[in-house]
Order: C-alpha cells, then sequence, then structure tokens
C-alpha cells in the first residue's frame, strides 16, 4: 500500500502507539478541561502512552458490531456493570517484545513475559468490588496422575449487582521450557451485591502437566503454587496455596 503515514509502513504496523491523528484528537479534547473517557475500538492490543493518564477511564470495546453504541452508553451510564477481562497482554510499547522476526516465546505472552505490562492479562474492571476467601485443595500433596480439586468463595462487596471472572493460575516448578504461571481454569459468577458464591475447579493430569522441548506432556515431581482471584497474582489481592507433586507421569499426545 502506497501509505505513508506515522506508525505504518506500507499498510503493515510498525508500532503498537494510538495512530498520531488520533492521540492528537484525544489531546485536543483533554486541552478542554472536560473530563474524557477514551474508548478503544480495535482488534489488538494497543499502548496507550500517556493516554491512560490523561483519560479519566478507558472502556476496550473491541469490535462492538451493530449493537456495540448501546453496549457502551450502557457501560459509560452505569446501566451496565462490566465484567470483562482482558485476553491478551497490552504492553507499554514494541521495547518490550523480542524483534518481530524472532519467533520463540521468549518475553512474550503473560506466560512468558518478565516486565510490567501496562495492562495485564486477565485485567478488569467493575462498578464494584470483589474478594476470595477460604481457598481450599483437596490435597497438598498429589501423586503423578491424580487429580486436584480447588475450591474457594468470593464475596461482593460493593453496592452493585455484577459479574466476576474468577481465575486460577497454576506456577509450576521451573524448568527451561515451563512458563511462569498459566491460567487452568476460570469461572464467570453473577453476585448480587453482598452475595458470597462458592466455586471449584478441578485439574487433570493434562492441566497439571508441561511439554517439554518434544513436545511431550509430562507431569513432573516439585512443588506448586496456585492462585485464585480477578486477576493475575502479581497485584497481591488473590489468593495463594501450595501442593507437592510425587512422582512423574508422562501423558498421550
Amino acid at each position: 500500500m502506497p501509505l505513508k503515514v506515522e506508525g505504518f509502513a506500507g499498510g503493515d504496523r510498525t508500532d503498537i502507539k494510538l495512530p498520531a491523528a488520533q492521540q492528537q484528537l484525544l489531546d485536543a479534547l483533554v486541552a478542554t478541561g472536560k473530563p474524557v473517557i477514551a474508548i478503544l475500538m480495535n482488534g489488538s492490543a494497543l499502548a496507550l502512552g500517556p493516554s491512560q493518564e490523561q483519560a479519566k477511564a478507558v472502556l476496550e470495546a473491541w469490535y462492538p458490531g451493530e449493537e456495540g453504541g448501546r453496549a457502551i452508553a450502557e457501560t459509560l451510564s452505569g446501566r451496565n456493570n462490566p465484567g470483562g477481562k482482558l485476553p491478551v497482554t497490552f504492553y507499554a510499547g514494541v521495547d518490550q517484545l523480542p524483534a518481530f522476526n524472532d519467533y520463540s516465546m521468549a518475553n512474550r505472552t503473560y506466560r512468558y513475559f518478565a516486565g510490567k505490562p501496562m495492562y495485564g492479562f486477565g485485567y478488569g474492571l467493575s462498578y464494584t468490588h470483589f474478594s476470595y476467601s477460604a481457598i481450599k485443595l483437596s490435597s497438598s500433596k498429589l501423586h503423578a496422575g491424580e487429580t486436584l480439586t480447588v475450591e474457594a468463595d468470593i464475596q461482593n462487596e460493593g453496592s452493585h449487582d455484577g459479574d466476576e471472572v474468577a481465575e486460577l493460575y497454576l506456577m509450576p516448578p521451573r524448568a527451561k521450557l515451563s512458563p511462569a504461571l498459566a491460567l487452568e481454569g476460570f469461572r464467570r459468577v453473577h453476585l448480587a451485591a453482598g452475595e458470597t458464591k462458592h466455586v471449584r475447579f478441578e485439574l487433570t493430569p493434562r492441566e497439571l502437566a508441561q511439554v517439554d522441548a518434544k513436545g511431550n506432556r509430562i507431569v513432573t515431581a516439585g512443588q506448586y503454587r496456585l492462585s485464585l482471584g480477578g486477576s493475575q497474582p502479581t497485584d497481591g489481592k488473590t489468593q495463594t496455596a501450595i501442593f507437592a507433586m510425587e512422582g512423574r507421569q508422562e501423558l498421550p499426545r
């Protein structure tokens, strides 16, 4: 494409910032002194840079379709209480990522990223607040091939009804190819203001296994950590638990 615009090369993106024209528009709106909410309509992660500080709030609408206008208006007005969580990592910029032609997973996605993203995978806000408590494991010691059950309580501590997405992350023993953490389960739970509900997850041997350099899926011995909450465990607001795995089992592909 014969396109000559900052941030693009022949139609391909060279960075993940807001296009220059849109950043200029946002700057002009903020300069009026009026409160500004930034609504993003995009198909992938963006690095908002100063935009996240300029705006009073950011609403990720993705490609919302023909009812998108109504959905956005109902969310901004408070008629709808948002409960979505980000399905991708929003990096602070391309400088946090490996070269485009580097196809390894090193420092890519929430599983292997070592930096501090702008917004992490699984992040999302609500007009209410949720808390987690009483995490319980079916056992603190498993033998390879056994299933683990995880239970906990979720309470809506705010004054608005809302949906919470409970995210269960597994942090396996560190090996050459092991991720720092992996989402192994999630539940979307509707809670009235003040209500508490019990959630339960089952982690099968396949979900407790790791893949080695040869593509084999293996349950390995060692100490594992679990985190259950409304986000990744990095925010310090999740419930955590530890269990030990004994033995080793290779699973069918």
